[in-house]
């Protein structure tokens, strides 16, 4: 078995004739341009050898400037994020409280129906009830909603208690009228009491990608429960 030769062996001849005969070295292996040690300016040309050796220096600034550049647009990312997320939460505290303010069950429910969507920059906000009991307390308000039961666990699972939607088409017998606007949506379920049916809050926007499902459902699900906890007090159950 042939002897591996020690690196310091190595002649300067030899190591140039590696790089001639494996231009792709260094690309291969761009590890080791953090361990050379680089002229800044084409030597060969300056030792009257030729022009061709690479300035390493100027590479690896071009290289390390492309790397800074891509981590300043991922920060900017991460900020523009940030802020957007701030920006919902906001929205969101801010929607909550407005709730927690309303005088009358009309007045909530109206609040849930209209202004929510105001608040929260959506362009349909409806309340859904599983019943056949026309009879329930605001069931015929602006905003709500009749569907059969069964209707919320054929949109989503029965564990699931928020539903995340990008790119689609409305549907009239959520959204009515508004159905041809909405592009994504959220479907929040609203377990109020075993002994009324279940309800469920859509929020519906334009921007297909307002909501995916990859996204959190945190605030979606603390708006839900809060909706719940009102809706057992206004409906003393």
């Amino acid at each position: 078995m042939a002897e591996t030769r020690d690196a310091a062996s190595l002649s300067e001849h030899e190591v140039r004739a590696y790089l001639r005969a494996n231009p792709e070295f260094l690309k291969d292996n761009p590890d080791m341009l953090n361990v050379l040690a680089v002229p800044a300016r084409d030597v060969g040309a300056e030792a009257g050898v030729g022009a061709g050796i690479a300035d390493f220096q100027r590479f690896m600034v071009e290289r390390l400037r492309r790397e800074g550049e891509a981590l300043k647009a991922q920060q900017g990312d991460l900020i523009a994020n940030a802020r957007a997320n701030m920006n919902t939460q906001s929205r969101v505290h801010s929607a909550i409280l407005f709730l927690l303010d309303a005088q009358s069950f009309e007045q909530f429910i109206n609040a849930i129906t209209t202004d929510l969507a105001v608040m929260l920059d959506m362009d349909a906000v409806v309340l859904a009830v599983e019943t056949n009991d026309l009879s329930l307390p605001g069931i015929n308000q602006h905003g709500v909603r009749v569907v059969s039961q069964g209707t919320v666990d054929s949109w989503m699972n029965s564990s699931q208690a928020v539903r995340l939607d990008s790119n689609v088409i409305g549907d009239d017998q959520l959204f009515g009228p508004a159905a041809s606007l909405v592009q994504s949506q959220a479907l929040i379920r609203l377990d109020i009491d075993p002994r009324m049916p279940t309800g469920l809050l859509v929020l519906g926007s334009r921007n297909p990608e307002m909501f995916d499902p990859g996204q959190g459902t945190e605030l979606a699900q603390f708006l839900g429960r809060v909706i719940e906890r009102q809706l057992r007090l206004w409906l003393e159950v």
